[in-house]
């Protein structure tokens, strides 16, 4: 049985070492490739794929909220991210939304083909560093992220506020209104105890929700 790949990154580079390693893999076919979460969906309801390769950190919408969308779409879709952010929240979120597997883009070919027959057949799958990780949240009770009081939505909004999107554009892409949004808004700074969009980012960035890189300026 061949098994369907879509590779979802927003670094094209990323995306063709992938397709070309899992081409020489007589059981495995990479049958889409997108840049982004959005695209990725698009491609997804063409075209069930059966495992998706799935970054965490892209613009828009991101991948915790990809994967619900997908899972929305096909719940046999397997969810497997590949990413280069190894440290919590990251690996509990995603999983939560339902992916089946994670590990990071340091793995060796070998453990990534590995990791998606695992998925493929119903099991799931960690890389040693990100089962540590995972290990540490359940058993340390040392200090704890500040965005654990957030619901999964309001943790979503805070990761899209945190990386400069507008309420108008966090609207668009979860399909709510931007009253709806400024409420989650408030009710995060409530939470958190902070009073602005610029405060939440140093937040987020403190405790390793985002990355520098993938701060942009808003859209005027």
């Amino acid at each position: 049985m061949t098994i369907n790949v879509m590779v979802v990154d927003d670094h094209e580079l990323v995306r063709t070492g992938i397709s070309r390693l899992l081409a020489d893999t007589p059981d495995l076919k990479v049958s889409a490739q997108a840049e982004s979460g959005e695209q990725a969906l698009q491609l997804a309801r063409e075209q069930v794929p059966d495992v998706v390769l799935l970054d965490v950190n892209m613009p828009g919408i991101g991948g915790i909220e990809t994967t619900r969308r997908l899972l929305h779409i096909s719940p046999n879709i397997r969810v497997l991210v590949v990413s280069g952010l190894a440290e919590e929240p990251y690996p509990s979120m995603i999983l939560k939304a339902g992916a089946r597997g994670y590990i990071t883009k340091g793995a060796p070919p070998e453990e990534m083909i590995l990791a998606i027959r695992k998925v493929m057949e119903g099991r799931k799958y960690y890389s040693a560093d990100i089962a540590e990780q995972l290990a540490s949240s359940y058993v340390s009770e040392q200090k704890q992220s500040p965005f654990d009081l957030l619901s999964d939505r309001e943790r979503q909004v805070a990761l899209m506020v945190a990386s400069c999107n507008s309420a108008q554009q966090i609207a668009d892409q979860l399909f709510v209104s931007v009253k709806t949004v400024n409420t989650y808004r408030y009710r995060i700074f409530e939470k958190l105890n902070i009073d602005s969009d610029v405060k939440l980012t140093h937040l987020a960035m403190r405790y390793g929700l985002i990355q520098q890189d993938y701060i942009s300026p808003p859209e005027h």
